[in-house]
């Protein structure tokens, strides 16, 4: 075989590798994505508040550690920190004393949950409604890019009322909290349908 004839051969063959190539479907890139984050199975351990103004007790999980545990005849605060999840979450508590009161706090914390209606998506709730153990309140879940995406409060209806919030130590981004609060989720339910005053 000559050399014009094995040019033709190798003209040939690199003509159909190139026509073969043009049927490929172009690439697409691929989405920005965000490290997988692994948590433990989820443990709880009973969890007794002692409080000048009033106890109660729940199940906590046992990545959560309380940090500040304050107050007075009238008001108290108290702060946990969430381990690996890397965020707070803030509980304060009031003693009232009327009906009046109680609406009054209520309507503060429903309104600090408003708040954020301007970056929130949507927000759900759920209500707790524990007669057996006066045990009343309501969870909120906001989604999206917003600075606390769950708040909560509880009350016994009479004379003591807690208000709740998570803060996480990240710049809010919705999509890649999404599976740090899922896996909280489960444990904020767990702890506030597992909630108790104690006299």
């Amino acid at each position: 075989m000559g050399k014009g004839a094995q040019g033709l051969i190798v003209f040939l063959v690199f003509f159909l590798l190139m026509l073969e190539s043009c049927n490929e479907k172009k690439p697409v890139p691929k989405p920005y994505c965000y490290l997988r984050t692994d948590f433990p199975p989820h443990t709880y351990a009973k969890f007794k508040a002692k409080n000048p103004m009033f106890n109660y007790e729940m199940e906590l999980s046992d990545l959560f550690s309380m940090r500040q545990n304050l107050g007075d005849s009238r008001y108290g605060f108290q702060e946990f920190d969430l381990g690996p999840l890397n965020g707070t979450m803030l509980v304060y508590l009031k003693e009232f004393n009327s009906k009046d009161s109680l609406s009054t706090l209520i309507n503060t914390a429903n309104d600090l949950v408003d708040e954020h209606k301007i970056k929130a998506d949507r927000i759900d709730f759920d209500q707790i409604i524990a007669p057996e153990k006066k045990v009343y309140g309501t969870v909120f879940t906001l989604r999206g890019n917003v600075a606390t995406n769950y708040q909560f409060y509880l009350t016994d209806s009479t004379s003591r009322f807690i208000r709740g919030e998570i803060l996480l130590n990240c710049r809010p981004n919705y999509d890649s909290l999404r599976p740090t609060l899922d896996y909280l989720n489960v444990d904020l339910n767990r702890m506030l349908r597992s909630f108790r005053w104690v006299n």
